[in-house]
């Protein structure tokens, strides 16, 4: 009788070993003096520092979704480690949080080690983005679990906000306006219902040149999700924002309302910026209702923040003159 291995069952511990050496240079490279560990450790050690009085950490965990089915199709695996540092970070910071370091989980059927280091160096690109660390991760073999070629992903951010300057729903008050920050298409969010018109009603595949985007429909449906943290906090030091949404599943519809206080409610006018033509070209090939569209996407807009109206033409001024764009989408009023 044949020895049975853990390697003819289906994982290979030697792949790991070698996913990790083509990885370290890109993990390396995210790493700051605040980092007390190598990589391979049990636990990843971060230390803080003594430039805080009262800190609070503040944790965000997500993943892709089904926009990794997109990245199997395309055979291009980077993008998605940005996105998903941007789904954690991004959530992280609205309540004025500074991301500080990163952590990852890998599952999937068979390791390939150049796979999982292009992931990894995704992830990385987008550490350096957030201003992360990126300090620990695991990465699971798991025979039989995932189809040939497949595997899922979990992210883990964690920030650091000074006790008192915690942005809450408390500090929104009636007059505030609504600035919204540009998305970069799609983001992560909605991918089951574009996979449905797109490849079972429209019978498309990621290689068909789409005209109205001036691309293929796979690039356009892999552009990674905007990283908003070093925007973010470079407003928070300077001005006094009252609350920020990221606008993730459930759009603008179900995530402006979680940073508005009882009582007060976000009055967005829907006109005041440009829908990107994905957006439309995805309602129009599937016949979807304008509401489900706002509730499902970002419509444009990645991230809205509440502020004073004193200071909002001041904030729209500096956003402009770092060639970030924005605008002035709504108010905060009585609801009824």
């Amino acid at each position: 009788m044949a020895k049975i291995t853990y390697k003819n069952s289906g994982v290979d511990i030697d792949a790991g070993d070698m996913a990790v050496e083509l990885m370290r240079p890109y993990v390396k490279g995210t790493f700051n003096q605040n980092v007390l560990t190598d990589i391979g450790g049990f636990g990843g050690l971060f230390a803080l520092g003594k430039d805080y009085r009262d800190p609070v950490l503040v944790s965000g965990t997500d993943g892709v979704g089904t926009k990794l089915k997109i990245a199997f199709m395309m055979e291009v695996h980077d993008t998605v480690g940005i996105d998903l540092v941007a789904m954690c970070a991004d959530d992280v910071v609205v309540c004025g949080a500074r991301p500080l370091f990163f952590l990852d989980y890998i599952a999937t059927s068979r390791i390939i080690p150049e796979r999982i280091a292009e992931i990894v160096k995704g992830m990385c690109d987008g550490c350096r983005m957030a201003g992360m660390a990126l300090i620990g991760g695991e990465t699971a073999e798991m025979p039989g679990f995932y189809g040939a070629g497949e595997y899922d992903l979990a992210g883990f951010a964690v920030g650091v906000v000074e006790r008192e300057r915690i942005i809450s729903p408390d500090r929104v008050k009636e007059g505030d306006v609504l600035i919204g920050l540009a998305s970069s298409g799609l983001h992560s969010n909605g991918f089951s219902l574009v996979r449905k018109i797109m490849f079972e009603s429209c019978k498309y595949d990621v290689g068909t040149y789409i005209p109205e985007l001036g691309k293929k429909l796979g690039e356009e449906m892999l552009r990674p999700t905007k990283i908003y943290s070093s925007v973010i906090m470079k407003l928070v030091d300077k001005y006094d924002l009252h609350g920020i949404a990221h606008i993730t599943g459930g759009g603008l519809t179900e995530n402006v309302p979680r940073v508005i206080p009882e009582g007060l409610e976000a009055k967005i006018d829907r006109e005041s910026w440009e829908v990107p033509r994905v957006f439309s070209f995805i309602q129009k090939r599937g016949a979807v209702e304008t509401e489900e569209m706002y509730r499902t996407f970002n419509m444009g807009i990645g991230m809205v923040m509440v502020v004073s109206e004193d200071q909002s033409a001041d904030i729209l001024r500096d956003l402009k003159s770092t060639s970030e764009e924005s605008y002035l989408i709504g108010e905060v009023g009585r609801k009824g």
